[in-house]
């Protein structure tokens, strides 16, 4: 605990020439709340009227004990201790420093690590979740010390753990953001339908502007019938250009006509899972040829602005290989659009 003896009260009329120990804030409700003083200001006779309008009649000057750290200090070891690749770090800023990214690419949080270093007593870690896509200059994480001054051991328990988590989890990082990849994908859209120009497609466009959000794109679309044999024609043909990523839309149901599953099982691919516990998506298909992802997309990837497909493509764009238990975990928080 902070020993008291640390912290001499000044009255503010007397502070002029004393050294501010601590940011102080103002809110003026709906137009204005931030930083009014910076630590580390010097007092002036001027300033007395500001610091009284904010409900400052006393201000603190600190003498730090050895053992003890001032919040600052304290909120930019926890930023050093968990900051990983692409990111950079604010100046602390009333006490807090915020973890930013530098790229666009896709957000990485070690989750079970932020909620150890939560259950140490007075530190605040809060972070976006996992696997959030994100622009340059996009918040990752912000982090402080609940007190203005705070033991040093606590700040080097949580350095302690940060190293054994990294130590356990070789090349990952408590915090990063991997940047996306520009994939090439092969779009397969099947359906007699579609095929014999009954309808007109609606799967291309929706999918060249999900990949174009990332910095991909569609290098060809096939329009196939529902048949085995030539999508699975089709599919070793991408394979043959190259292409990153095969994506097979439509034809995902299990209505005796739709071919699609069955289709990419022939191809030779290793399924991951065919039906994903996420609405809408839970027909969505995901395996491997080799290192090429095939995704197999039910319906609602046309109507519905979020499904499973959302979810997968970012961290596939992110050269992430899907698990079966990445599968697994979409289910918890998958209700989407009910």
């Amino acid at each position: 605990m902070m020993d008291d003896s640390m912290l001499r009260e000044v009255k503010v009329e007397d502070a002029v020439g004393l050294v501010l120990a601590h940011d102080l804030t103002q809110i003026l409700p709906g137009r204005f709340k931030g930083r009014l003083f910076r630590k580390g200001h010097v007092i002036r006779e001027e300033d007395i009227p500001a610091l009284l309008s904010i409900g400052k009649e006393h201000i603190y000057t600190i003498h730090l004990k050895e053992g003890f750290l001032h919040e600052d200090e304290a909120a930019e070891r926890m930023a050093r201790a968990v900051g990983g690749n692409h990111i950079f770090y604010s100046e602390p800023h009333e006490g807090k420093v915020t973890l930013k990214s530098e790229i666009f690419g896709l957000a990485k949080i070690a989750r079970e690590f932020i909620d150890q270093a939560n259950a140490i007593d007075q530190v605040a870690m809060a972070t976006i979740r996992s696997d959030t896509p994100v622009k340059p200059q996009h918040p990752l994480a912000g982090m402080r010390v609940i007190p203005l001054i705070v033991d040093e051991p606590r700040i080097a328990r949580l350095e302690k753990l940060a190293a054994e988590w990294r130590g356990a989890h070789p090349g990952r990082n408590i915090i990063e953001v991997k940047p996306f990849r520009k994939l090439r994908a092969g779009l397969i859209t099947t359906g007699s339908e579609v095929f014999k120009g009954r309808i007109e497609d609606r799967f291309g466009p929706v999918v060249r502007e999900k990949l174009a959000q990332f910095g991909s794109g569609v290098i060809e679309q096939r329009l196939v019938p529902d048949d085995s044999d030539t999508i699975v024609s089709e599919i070793r043909r991408f394979l043959e250009l190259k292409a990153d990523l095969i994506l097979v839309t439509g034809g995902m149901s299990v209505d005796p006509d739709d071919r699609t599953p069955g289709a990419i099982r022939r191809s030779g691919a290793e399924v991951v899972s065919y039906g994903t516990p996420m609405l809408p998506g839970s027909m969505l298909m995901t395996a491997y040829l080799g290192e090429v992802p095939i995704l197999g997309l039910p319906g609602c990837v046309m109507h519905d602005p979020y499904t499973s497909f959302d979810v997968i493509l970012p961290r596939i764009c992110a050269g992430e290989r899907i698990t079966r238990e990445d599968i697994t975990a979409m289910g918890y928080g998958g209700l989407y659009g009910y």
